[in-house]
């Protein structure tokens, strides 16, 4: 009995630490949807053309969505001008492709046709949200469909104009997305069937391309969101509304992208294109919202934000890098950096991406922006808005139709 048990705490010890790893990056923005990775033993500095590139591949069809990394495989979406349709393909950790399957209409928008949503992974499933509003579910393994569901028809959602874009969220056993019906702003269905679970009745808003983030506050499981009028917070076994509080609320064309950056009391939520950045006190039981202070200065428009040791990072829509300690609101800097972009963090570095195609190895800290590497991404086509994924020491550069992988882990 004591050996079992002995071997039974260092088994568990063993998948604590595995668990601690992090090296699936399984949804939009990583393991918390917070843009940050846990791993270590990354380059802290990169050669003039910039990290190795172990391989690429093309041909994943147009789209602005990153890549999702889950038990040794890689996920993309992209859409397929000809017939107007979505496609997603997987990957081996060697860039072989192990399967590619159509899955039916996509937002074909002549300006920026593509797919807009990161796959989410979960317990063997991917999980996919179209520009069109189905919410489908596949076999990760092969790609074969278990469900779908038309969410826009079913609850007469209505999208953004340029459709829908938020990451599907998992929360236990359902899979949360944000239709914008009426009674129906967001819902939640079963994850194995598709079934609904609940709607958020009584609440009714339209989307506007956040994608949902969880915070835990002791046995209450918080839903977090940027709908077109509100930031609101639900009950996410319930989908009771918790509190919404009206922002940016006069857009004629909200765009929400960014989902609030978090500390242990505080939500720091920002609009690319009018209100700018607004703080908020959130109570211990996270049961009401307060407002702190407000910012024009980090006014990301959908790159996403870092938070960090009491400081938000992140750049504006006005091409410059931004930092703030969350406290205060005070711009502790404000400089050019490689130009309006997405970022990840990992390791003490912030890897910032800008649409114009520079990818920057920046050092995290709350006093310079500090351009340690940086080079220019030459394949793919369009604007370079996929966020940067980083997992098993390598970083995941989607650029329109290609897909790059460059070795960051020291010594590699």
């Amino acid at each position: 009995m004591r050996i079992s048990w002995a071997l039974g705490m260092v088994l568990a010890a063993l998948l604590a630490v595995t668990a601690a790893r992090g090296e699936d990056w399984p949804q939009f923005r990583g393991l918390n949807r917070d843009g940050k990775s846990p791993e270590t033993g990354l380059l802290q500095e990169w050669p003039a053309e910039g990290p190795k590139l172990l391989w690429s591949v093309n041909g994943l069809g147009a789209g602005f969505s990153s890549v999702a990394v889950a038990d040794g495989m890689v996920y993309a979406t992209g859409f397929v001008s000809d017939t107007k349709e979505g496609r997603l393909s997987a990957f081996d950790m060697e860039g072989k492709l192990l399967w590619q399957t159509n899955y039916g209409a996509e937002f074909d928008d002549e300006s920026y046709a593509g797919t807009r949503s990161t796959p989410t992974l979960d317990g063997g499933r991917l999980y996919e949200w179209t520009g069109k509003g189905a919410m489908l579910c596949f076999d990760a393994k092969t790609g074969g469909g278990l469900w779908s569901r038309d969410l826009a028809k079913d609850y007469a959602g209505v999208s953004p104009r340029c459709g829908y874009a938020e990451a599907p969220l998992i929360h236990k056993e359902t899979v949360i997305c944000t239709p914008g019906g009426k009674d129906a702003a967001l819902v939640a269905m079963d994850k194995h069937t598709g079934a609904t679970v609940w709607t958020s009745t009584g609440f009714s808003d339209f989307p506007a391309y956040c994608s949902p983030i969880l915070l835990k506050r002791g046995e209450f499981n918080l839903l977090v969101t940027i709908t077109a009028r509100n930031v609101d917070g639900l009950d996410a076994d319930s989908g009771k509304l918790v509190w919404s509080l009206a922002f940016d609320s006069t857009a004629e064309d909200p765009n929400h992208s960014v989902a609030p950056a978090c500390g242990d009391d505080w939500l720091y939520i920002t609009s690319g294109h009018r209100d700018g950045g607004q703080m908020y006190k959130l109570s211990p039981e996270a049961g009401t919202l307060t407002r702190s202070w407000t910012d024009t200065t980090l006014n990301t428009l959908h790159g996403g934000l870092i938070s960090l040791d009491g400081y938000i990072y992140g750049s504006s829509s006005r091409g410059k890098w931004v930092c703030l300690e969350a406290k205060s609101g005070q711009v502790m800097y404000e400089t050019t950096g490689v130009g309006m972009g997405s970022v990840a963090f990992a390791d003490g570095m912030f890897y910032c991406y800008g649409e114009k195609g520079t990818l920057g190895l920046v050092r995290a800290t709350p006093t310079a922006h500090e351009v340690i590497s940086k080079f220019k991404i030459e394949q793919g086509e369009g604007p370079h808005w996929a966020h940067p994924v980083i997992s098993g020491k390598r970083l995941y550069i989607r650029h329109g139709d290609a897909l790059m992988v460059y070795a960051i882990g020291q010594g590699e």
